[in-house]
């Protein structure tokens, strides 16, 4: 067992130098300014905004919710809710959170939605994932949906200054994988048994998208979005 040829294993081949005092291969240099935490903002775009989720979306987050069991599945550790007060109670919890820091998802409508958020932040790694994403039906496979992510993205770099972007769902769950895909997210692996997720096994499927990928992976959503997207600081209108 712990004899195995090691040459089936699939080996990433990481960028390198030698070091100046041994030789060995080191990984290249890198700006070690922290980036910041998220905040308040509100991401215009095109076909809605992202902004920090309040509870004054509560009632709308509920109305598309409600009746979507199949939304929460794959949430580690909470939903589906019974009913409005159970949900609202639930919100409430995400709203004051600094990791994840969570955003409502709005329509042109000034409906929320959905949610994101950006959570295990590093700053001082330069590292953040989008995670605890709830779409709505509604949401779900429109033109808002993929410009949130990519307003979220770009935030995270472009603002923020992280240089590693991650995404990781349940391996059972194909329609986030796909959706990282299609993102832009490269496939790095599946960590097994990683998780206990409402008393049974989760494997993780692990993206990313680097900030030296960032640029080609841009391009086509900011091609449909650039006319109109914006950013505000103060987390309104």
């Amino acid at each position: 067992m712990f004899g195995r040829d090691l040459s089936e294993a699939i080996i990433v081949k990481s960028e390198s130098e030698p070091h100046p005092s041994t030789g060995q291969p080191v990984g290249l240099p890198v700006d070690a300014t922290p980036a910041r935490r998220p905040g308040p903002v509100t991401l215009e775009g095109r076909y809605g905004r992202v902004e920090k989720l309040d509870m004054r979306q509560a009632a709308d987050l509920w109305k598309v919710y409600a009746g979507h069991d199949h939304i929460w599945t794959y949430l580690s550790a909470y939903g589906p809710f019974s009913d409005a007060p159970a949900f609202s109670d639930w919100l409430a919890s995400r709203v004051v959170f600094e990791d994840p820091y969570s955003y409502a998802i709005v329509g042109t409508s000034g409906h929320a939605l959905g949610i994101a958020a950006l959570m295990e932040i590093r700053p001082a790694m330069r590292v953040i994932e989008v995670g605890h994403v709830v779409y709505s039906p509604a949401l779900m496979r429109t033109p808002l949906g993929t410009e949130a992510q990519y307003l979220l993205a770009r935030y995270a770099f472009e603002t923020l200054g992280y240089r590693r972007y991650e995404w990781k769902c349940d391996a059972l769950n194909a329609a986030s994988r796909r959706a990282a895909l299609r993102y832009g997210f490269v496939y790095e692996g599946t960590f097994r048994q990683h998780m206990i997720a409402k008393g049974r096994n989760r494997d993780d499927a692990w993206f990313a998208i680097l900030a030296s990928e960032w640029p080609a992976q841009k391009a086509p959503s900011s091609a449909g979005s650039r006319r109109k997207t914006s950013t505000r600081k103060d987390g309104r209108r």
